[in-house]
């Protein structure tokens, strides 16, 4: 099995370059790509979905991308362990309605010796908003560009 750096034990440094590299991924909305970042017999809890194994993950993941469009994400560590992180983030997309929704959450993940995420629980709020009242403007599908503002900065 592959590593994926960095790796456990976390230090404050390299637990945010988890978590940069985790927002990256997603960003780039490829199901298959992000599903290598966890372990083949990964569990997760997304709201009240159940998911387990990478297959599971490429097809949660390729149906939440395929219904909340112009997806962007920006993800802040909120803590760290040596094998655990836990993350605060929030996204925004629309449905294909054209309605905008500001959707807040945390994750807690825990990830084995090769950096590779075992447990993933996440719970998430989501918030209808104006288009008019984005904050996240970055190309999608694409990464947040380095000087956009963080979720602190912005004042979520």
């Amino acid at each position: 099995m592959n590593a994926r750096p960095p790796l456990p034990p976390f230090t404050r440094e390299t637990a945010v370059q988890k978590v940069r590299a985790a927002e990256n991924a997603w960003n780039k909305q490829d199901p298959q790509a992000v599903s290598l970042a966890y372990t083949p017999d990964t569990y997760w809890r997304n709201r009240d979905v159940f998911v387990n194994g990478r297959a599971e993950v490429v097809e949660f993941l390729t149906q939440k991308w395929a219904r909340e469009l112009d997806y962007r994400l920006i993800k802040e560590l909120w803590a760290f362990t040596d094998d655990r992180i836990a993350v605060r983030f929030v996204y925004e997309s629309h449905d294909a309605a054209g309605q905008w929704y500001r959707s807040h959450g945390n994750e807690n993940w825990e990830f084995d010796e090769n950096g590779l995420m075992r447990v993933r629980r996440a719970s998430i709020n989501d918030q209808v908003i104006a288009e008019s009242d984005r904050l996240f403007h970055w190309d999608a599908p694409g990464q947040r560009p380095d000087d956009h503002p963080g979720l602190t900065e912005l004042g979520l």
